[in-house]
């Protein structure tokens, strides 16, 4: 949301006011969108490895043998030569080689090989490819013609599925659905990294192939959620896709949100089939949009209700009990079939340390680490069934407060949502777009209708429990054992995603269906005390992005219809500290408003003077210290909020000499704004440091009038 200029009211006619020709200040924010994830490994470009001289000698790479191998006519010699191929570009330093060397022609034609075996391990090289090489890869395997083979394989897949409709034997190895399910995760990564891959997906007509993968929930539910996740990504902002969206896609969608098996992967296949549904509201008729938008809102709002801090010790006290009665009945050699593969439980425990989306086959890394999936259930062993649950369950909660930010965005979207936002790319327009309702936005969205519904479900309320730090039982669990760690990162990232929902959600209803003034007080008390918890938390970019954003909301809310606030001096001075020594410049402008909102509000109260100095000095600080001028621009924007009027501002601004130090400061701010600008900051960004600066001029020229009386 937007907090107007001077926004301290008074009578005093030597009230100082701001150049209005501009009412979009530096670095305010829009609502986040969250578009589905995009990779973040180290992504080679399909230029570097053109041009990479090749260092090794041709007959040393690994590449060349295991290339030439998958000609044998021997189908284990194959199968071999693809699941070492699947290995060995997990370290992403070797896929030049294979690429250069034309691996994604030569394993294409495996894909529809004679033995299933082959199929999946050629298909799991691939995904490995994709997963590891990042987007320019992925745009060169589909120049290669990637797609080809594996739309005929996704299509005999699901002829496969219709003449064996049975349940998968036990002791079978190999299955259709496992190399399905190879084929929808390659086909996911393509889809996600490259726009050719969604133009060929929307023209070949592979929605079709998804939904036999969808419709196998009661049977395989792996490869359900799997076609599940590509199908929310497909159809995520994709206007071409729409037309071909018939009765059938939202009758399976409508049967998976209407099914009612148990357990936690189920959760997530129904919240993954409510984005779908989500996405493809337009596809629905008007009087079957407000059925589908309960059913929606009702899927997400139960998977939110559910308690990570009471399922996770569940789950952990499960595979316990199931793992000390396997080990008394069983001989150890009954579980080698399941047993991983090596170094799966080392990938497990580095899941923390790397938090991308690269959804990779299972299979060893050795040399530079990849970055793994936030979904790692893939490389999971099969009896690790708890903590495959309790992964879903995490995924799924996620998932659900990415749907409702979506839901409460009331901007039009930028293309680079999910991306770590900073300032610099979400300055608001400069003359137009400073009204939200010109956005782009879906009839549905922000609707009444909408509204009510997330209301009736108890929405905020459940976003609110989610923004809470995760539960210190299921944190001690998940500490005890290496591969149930990665679960940690992933209770972190569900807060961090129920803080962005609650900014949005305070942008876009209103203050009553919160609680009306003491709701927000409480709310308030509640972010305050997640930000000034520990030192830990403050080293935390991520999630101090997520609370700085919320509680500057928050305090413009409560600002603007004159509720008080509750923060304390020592919070304050905490909020100082975030504003100078956080290096995330989004963290830094939201820290210099909340002190600007907070400033201008305390400027009215009796005695705030020495509070009000404190304030400035920090200030004063960041505008002629701070070396981005986003951040300058944003701490002298909150100085002139705070300094605008009153006595005790009055006092406050002589005891700290503000005239002498703005003097001193504006030829400084003026010829960074010159020498600088346009090099490094976009035109909009210019438009409001412009704006600033004459700002600047006038709110001096306000302080030496004061000084004459």
């Amino acid at each position: 949301g937007q907090r107007p200029h001077g926004s301290v009211s008074s009578s005093s006619e030597s009230r100082f006011t701001l150049n209005t020709l501009n009412q979009s200040a530096m670095g305010k924010t829009k609502n986040t969108r969250f578009r589905r994830p995009q990779f973040t490994p180290d992504g080679l470009s399909v230029a570097a490895v053109k041009d990479v001289v090749e260092e090794e000698d041709a007959d040393d790479s690994p590449a060349v043998e295991l290339l030439e191998k998958l000609q044998s006519p021997c189908a284990d010699i194959r199968e071999y030569a693809c699941a070492s191929i699947s290995r060995v570009v997990q370290q992403s330093q070797t896929i030049p080689s294979f690429l250069q060397r034309d691996a994604v022609r030569r394993l294409g034609p495996l894909l529809l090989d004679s033995s299933l075996a082959v199929r999946e391990t050629a298909t799991g090289a691939l995904r490995n490819l994709s997963a590891c090489g990042g987007p320019d890869v992925c745009e060169d395997m589909v120049r290669q013609d990637v797609l080809t083979p594996l739309t005929a394989l996704l299509k005999e897949c699901c002829s496969g599925f219709q003449m064996n409709s049975s349940p998968v034997k036990k002791e079978e190895k190999r299955t259709v659905e496992d190399v399905a399910n190879e084929a929808v995760n390659l086909l996911w990564n393509l889809c996600e990294n490259s726009s050719t891959a969604m133009s060929v997906f929307n023209r070949a007509g592979l929605l079709d192939a998804l939904l036999p993968c969808l419709e196998r929930h009661p049977h395989s539910i792996q490869l359900a959620l799997s076609a599940a996740h590509c199908l929310h990504t497909v159809t995520d902002d994709n206007s071409d896709l729409t037309g071909s969206v018939n009765g059938a896609v939202l009758a399976a969608l409508e049967n998976v949100l209407l099914s009612t098996q148990p357990g936690m992967e189920h959760v997530l296949l129904r919240t993954l089939a409510a984005g779908s549904v989500w996405n493809l509201k337009a596809c629905f008729s008007s009087t079957r949009q407000a059925e589908a938008l309960t059913v929606v809102v009702a899927t997400l709002a139960h998977c939110l209700s559910l308690d990570t801090g009471t399922v996770v010790p569940e789950l952990w006290q499960a595979q316990t009990t199931r793992l000390s009665s396997n080990s008394t009945e069983e001989p150890a050699s009954a579980h080698a079939e399941e047993q991983p593969a090596e170094g799966v439980v080392e990938e497990e425990e580095e899941m923390e340390e790397g938090d991308g989306e690269v959804k990779m086959k299972e299979g060893k890394r050795n040399g530079k680490k990849a970055k793994m999936d936030k979904d790692i259930s893939d490389f999971l062993p099969r009896d690790r069934l708890e903590l495959r649950e309790a992964i879903a369950l995490l995924t799924a909660q996620q998932t659900s407060l990415e749907i409702i930010v979506n839901m409460c965005c009331s901007d039009e979207p930028s293309d680079d949502e999910w991306e770590e936002m900073s300032s610099s790319d979400e300055s608001d327009m400069c003359a137009d777009g400073a009204d939200g309702n010109n956005s782009l936005l879906s009839p549905l969205c922000l609707s009444a209708e909408l509204h009510t519904t997330l209301l009736n479900h108890s929405v905020p309320q459940q976003v609110l429990k989610k923004a809470e730090f995760p539960s210190r039982v299921a944190l001690d669990i998940c500490n005890k054992d290496p591969a149930w760690r990665c679960l940690i990162k992933k209770m972190q990232r569900v807060q961090c995603r129920a803080l962005t929902c609650l900014h949005n959600i305070l942008a876009v209803m209103d203050a009553e269906c919160l609680g009306g003034a003491a709701g927000l007080q409480v709310v308030a008390q509640h972010l305050s005390s997640l930000v000034f918890s520990s030192e830990e938390v403050v080293k935390d970019e991520e999630f101090l992005e997520a609370v700085t954003s919320a509680m500057r909301s928050l305090l413009q809310i409560m600002a603007s219809k004159n509720i008080p606030q509750c923060m304390s001096s020592q919070q304050l001075m905490n909020v100082c500290e975030a504003a100078t020594q956080c290096d995330l410049v989004s963290v830094k402008v939201n820290a210099l408003a909340i002190l600007g909102i907070t400033g201008s509000t305390l400027a009215k109260e009796k005695g705030s003077a020495d509070t009000l100095q404190l304030i400035g000095n920090a200030l004063l600080n960041v505008a002629s210290k701070d070396t981005n001028l986003v951040v300058c621009g944003e701490a002298l924007d909150a100085l002139f909020d705070v300094f605008a009027d009153g006595e005790e501002a009055e006092r406050a601004a002589q005891n700290i000499n503000l005239l002498s130090a703005l003097k001193a400061l504006q030829p400084v701010f003026k010829a960074k704004i010159r020498k600088e600008g346009r090099g490094k900051y976009t035109p909009d960004q210019l438009c409001v440091l412009d704006n600033i600066r004459i700002n600047l001029r006038r709110f001096i020229g306000y302080l030496e009038t004061l000084q004459k009386k």
